[in-house]
């Protein structure tokens, strides 16, 4: 006999919210992992001591991190889900009862308090600290890498910085990001030229609504682009640290550099550090060796990009009298010695030049030139190591980090931003990383 429900409604009911979490969802699990007791401490300074009582930060707290945990950035969706889904509230604390906030109260929570105070860097390093404290944390070396994230800016505002700065003089009000790109170029001031003496050329478009922004064609079709650095513990890929920089290349060594040294306060102290070629500067590596760190990573050689041109190989070094001579017996002599980019510059004769017989072969210019690196013998320390089980055993693992950036884009859904200006990349990249972080500690900290 088929059964029919029977539409009814029983004026009270037995419900407790415990018993509708499932014992093995995970967010239990991370709830026993979490505890921001230390951090709501830390945030007093940041509230008034008189008046109503603000929406509580920890609920705040938990409430980004489900967020990022299930892919939902939207803060008028994650506001609903939060109301909806029965785990989500049991994490979050509310209860049955429990009110949610709205989302023009969570927004502006977000965007003036949490962010003045830094709060999501002292949540991401509260999670790094217990996945320390768990021992997940073991590996010898780490593993450093970037992945560009389009920003919230459409490709098609975009233009040269001084029109764009002409536009934004005919509009009443600026946003947010547009006056931090404006107090960046205050504080920076004029540009400085390099120790070559040449200035700094400014970037060819920047865009209307995210000037820090930086437009990238890494990934295919030009755009404007973020990019989420990460160093990760070789062992178990723990995230043990993560920086925002605009999408451009020389940015990434800036990073790698700022995230080494901050990792130190976790008691974080790699032996060594894989990488691709785009870290394989002389610079970056001779930094590396002084902090006696192992460089697993492919040296970068440009010395074969000569455009069909005779490479540095058809020229001899005389180190008696520091010369290079060329093919034909000419000499090209010390021209600058560039000890901040650990470079020597070598010239040769424009007369000399200019009448030998294989120039077509050797230059388009008037003489040749050769960029020598100060760390040569470095470099070839470092290549050396390419043919060591050692370094191939590190280059399988760096392909930790690149399933990191798989997981964020594929399943946490950070393909796009949605908050602009570095400050929102920072936030979104922390949010991601943190989320990241505690489904690998639920997963392998000790029951």
């Amino acid at each position: 006999m088929m059964g029919r429900q029977i539409p009814g409604e029983s004026l009270f009911y037995e419900f407790r919210l415990e018993d509708h979490v499932p014992t093995d969802h995970p967010l239990r699990k991370i709830d026993q992992l979490l505890d921001l007791t230390e951090l709501r401490a830390g945030l007093q300074d940041l509230y008034s001591h008189t008046g109503r009582p603000s929406v509580d930060p920890e609920l705040m707290i938990r409430m980004l991190i489900v967020g990022y945990l299930y892919g939902i950035r939207a803060e008028t969706r994650l506001c609903q889900e939060v109301h909806f889904n029965l785990a989500y509230r049991w994490f979050c604390k509310l209860g049955l009862d429990g009110r949610v906030p709205d989302r023009s109260t969570f927004s502006k929570n977000r965007y003036s308090r949490f962010a003045d105070g830094d709060v999501l860097r002292q949540v991401f390093e509260l999670v790094v600290a217990r996945c320390m404290e768990a021992g997940i944390v073991g590996g010898v070396g780490a593993l450093v890498d970037g992945s560009t994230v389009e920003a919230d800016a459409n490709w098609t505002r975009r233009d040269s910085p001084d029109k764009i700065k002409d536009a934004w003089d005919k509009k009443e009000r600026i946003t947010r990001p547009v006056q931090a790109y404006l107090d960046d170029l205050d504080a920076a001031g004029a540009a400085q030229p390099d120790s070559g003496g040449r200035i700094p050329k400014g970037p060819k478009y920047i865009s209307e609504t995210d000037p820090l922004a930086a437009w990238s064609l890494k990934d295919g079709p030009g755009r404007f682009s973020y990019e989420t650095n990460y160093l990760v513990d070789d062992l178990n890929g723990v995230i043990v640290d993560v920086e925002a920089t605009p999408a451009r290349l020389s940015q990434e060594i800036v990073a790698a550099k700022t995230m080494l040294e901050r990792s130190k306060v976790y008691g974080f102290a790699p032996e060594s550090l894989a990488a691709d070629k785009a870290y394989g500067t002389s610079p970056f590596l001779s930094w590396l060796e002084d902090r006696k760190i192992t460089q697993y990573i492919p040296v970068l050689d440009r010395t074969k990009q000569t455009d069909g041109k005779l490479t540095r190989e058809a020229f001899t070094h005389d180190a008696d009298r520091d010369v290079f001579v060329c093919p034909q017996g000419h000499d090209l002599k010390l021209r600058a010695d560039l000890p901040e980019r650990r470079l020597k510059r070598y010239q040769g004769n424009k007369k000399t030049c200019g009448v030998c017989p294989i120039k077509a072969a050797c230059t388009d210019a008037p003489s040749r030139s050769l960029a020598v690196s100060m760390d040569e013998p470095l470099r070839e320390k470092v290549r050396a190591l390419a043919e060591t089980d050692a370094y191939q055993d590190a280059r399988r693992r760096r392909k930790k980090v690149e399933m990191l950036f798989a997981h964020l884009k594929r399943h946490l859904g950070l393909k796009r931003l949605r908050l602009r200006g570095l400050s929102g990349a920072k936030e979104e990249f922390l949010l991601a990383a943190t989320a990241q972080n505690l489904k690998r500690l639920a997963k392998l900290a000790p029951a």
